[in-house]
């Protein structure tokens, strides 16, 4: 019996056949990552500036968007983009499906993190920006939002890695990264070793963010 889940589970012999491949979609899978990962970043800041505009007709649309965005899976998302829309004649294709899903959904989130910072400077710190003759702009990029940022930077590292984490939904649409290489190889060869080097290789990957992560949140809690 072990003989057996080694040999489906843990052929080394399958693995080494289908590592080319593999290491083609581990590409595609850092590369995603470092797409979507800046257009999240880009953005959640100006859904958490944005939100803290006076006028109502602002902050509510934006509210409702944020909230609807982070109300939809983003596999249902994802799916809705890139199969729906060529009936509307707007055809994305893979890439263009992925990055607009990820921007849409993780935007979201990224918002309401950086919202959750910006909320807990003091508005002391602005106004003795602004004392010292600096532009509201200004102020605000080089004063309240390097503290934001440090005050919620576990919260972002988090998101960072469930973003990460879901780059393997782009196998849905074709996209050859990590896990679509994984699934193509296993179809083929009828064995699952190759999901599991993917697997490995995720781990391998996010396992030093998440001890990041640990440390960030370790140093939050001493801290306060």
């Amino acid at each position: 019996m072990l003989e057996d889940f080694a040999d489906n589970f843990l052929n080394l012999d399958i693995v080494a056949r289908a590592w080319p491949i593999l290491v083609r979609g581990l590409g595609q899978t850092l590369l995603l990552s470092a797409i979507v990962v800046p257009l999240g970043l880009a953005g959640g800041l100006a859904i958490a500036l944005l939100s803290r505009s006076r006028r109502r007709w602002v902050r509510w649309p934006l509210a409702a968007w944020t909230d609807t965005f982070r109300s939809l899976p983003p596999l249902v998302l994802l799916i809705f983009l890139y199969a729906g829309l060529p009936f509307m004649g707007i055809d994305l294709g893979p890439w263009g499906a992925v990055a607009l899903a990820f921007f849409l959904n993780t935007g979201a989130y990224y918002g309401e993190v950086l919202r959750a910072g910006l909320d807990s400077v003091p508005p002391g710190q602005m106004e003795a920006a602004r004392a010292l003759g600096l532009r509201p702009w200004l102020a605000l990029w080089l004063v309240v939002l390097p503290q934001a940022v440090r005050n919620v930077l576990p919260d972002l590292v988090s998101n960072t890695l469930e973003v990460v984490k879901l780059t393997s939904l782009a196998s849905v649409v074709a996209m050859p990264e990590l896990l679509f290489q994984a699934r193509q190889a296993q179809s083929v060869t009828y064995n699952a070793s190759p999901i599991v080097a993917a697997a490995l290789a995720y781990f391998i990957i996010l396992w030093p963010v998440v001890r990041l992560l640990s440390r960030l949140e370790n140093k939050a809690i001493a801290g306060r």
